[in-house]
């Protein structure tokens, strides 16, 4: 079982969040039986990533849940050798890595025995990846908020599962209640990854405006764009993302294609997207660009994070009953 794997007490993982996941989420995921993931790109700063990783093994001691981290392993992070580096002296349990090649990172993770999930949209990666001997596949689908994949859950969990029935299968889009995370363990999934649910609570520290979007928006306002960082990714269809448009333009596009250049150029766009995208949780910015998945549509409230996780869980136990008492 994934929970024995990760020791956790839910198969849930709280997803990682650039700019949004915090300590005090990851603290309420630990609390409440579930796996916390924060971006290692949240703190970029060497000294408050070390502070937070030991505090964060020490408080999740004897508790039902576990924490860990999200490291890009693109090699436009230009943070990445020294993150892994403190993340491996910190001993941290769990790592989900998205983009570029997760080796080294699981080659690392596996020296002291800690997990390796990689983020994988289709077969082809995920192949890659279980040639590294990643521990897991986080199945990123349609509906996903942020990078989301472009295959639905429905088709992907089941031929990851096929093709590599040891490895085990997070399903991560659109699920945001019990009832839809029923829907993807139907399918094959042994664990969900949620993450738009969270960006609508009380510890989440992002702009109230940003909340409220998450509770009054729904799935058709969620749109695709290349603008903020190259690689396309869900955010809400704001006055502003309408703005400045949804994919690069020409010039963009002919840099980002340049073999001698691509590469910092990516790396150009891509830190001019975290600046936009940190000033746009700010309250009162008018620049709003709001990372989200499709399931806001299933989202009406703000509430603390341990109210979602318990409605999650009793939600799910329900459908489940609910379904076996079902007459077809």
């Amino acid at each position: 079982m994934i929970s024995d794997l990760l020791k956790i007490k839910y198969p849930i993982i709280m997803a990682p969040m650039f700019l949004v996941s915090n300590k005090a989420m990851l603290f309420a995921a630990i609390d409440n039986g579930i796996m916390g993931v924060i971006p290692t790109l949240n703190l970029r700063n060497e000294k408050d990533l070390g502070a937070l990783l030991a505090e964060l093994k020490e408080y999740a001691k004897g508790k039902s849940g576990s924490y860990g981290v999200n490291i890009i392993a693109q090699k436009t992070n230009v943070y990445f050798e020294k993150h892994l580096q403190l993340c491996v002296e910190h001993e941290v349990p769990f790592f989900i890595t998205s983009l570029g090649n997760p080796q080294p990172v699981i080659e690392a993770a596996h020296t002291y025995g800690a997990k390796v999930f990689c983020d994988v949209t289709n077969l082809t990666h995920a192949n890659k990846c279980a040639s590294y001997h990643c521990d897991g596949f986080i199945a990123v689908g349609q509906g996903a908020g942020g990078h989301a994949g472009n295959n639905p859950l429905h088709i992907l969990v089941p031929s990851l599962r096929a093709a590599h029935p040891q490895i085990p299968v997070v399903a991560a889009g659109g699920v945001a209640n019990g009832e839809a995370m029923l829907a993807v363990l139907a399918t094959g999934a042994e664990a969900v990854s949620i993450g738009t649910r969270f960006i609508a609570s009380t510890e989440s520290q992002v702009s109230d405006e940003y909340k409220n979007a998450i509770v009054n928006s729904s799935m058709d306002d969620i749109v695709m764009t290349s603008k903020i960082s190259g690689t396309p990714c869900t955010i809400i269809n704001t006055p502003f993302a309408k703005k400045i448009g949804y994919e690069q333009n020409w010039f963009e596009k002919l840099m980002s294609n340049n073999q001698y250049i691509r590469k910092y150029f990516k790396m150009l766009v891509q830190l001019r997207g975290m600046r936009n995208l940190e000033q746009s949780i700010k309250p009162g910015n008018y620049k709003t660009l709001w990372c989200a998945g499709k399931s806001v549509e299933q989202i009406e409230e703000i509430k603390p994070c341990k109210e979602i996780i318990h409605d999650l869980m009793q939600e799910f136990e329900k459908a489940k009953k609910d379904f076996s008492e079902r007459k077809f």
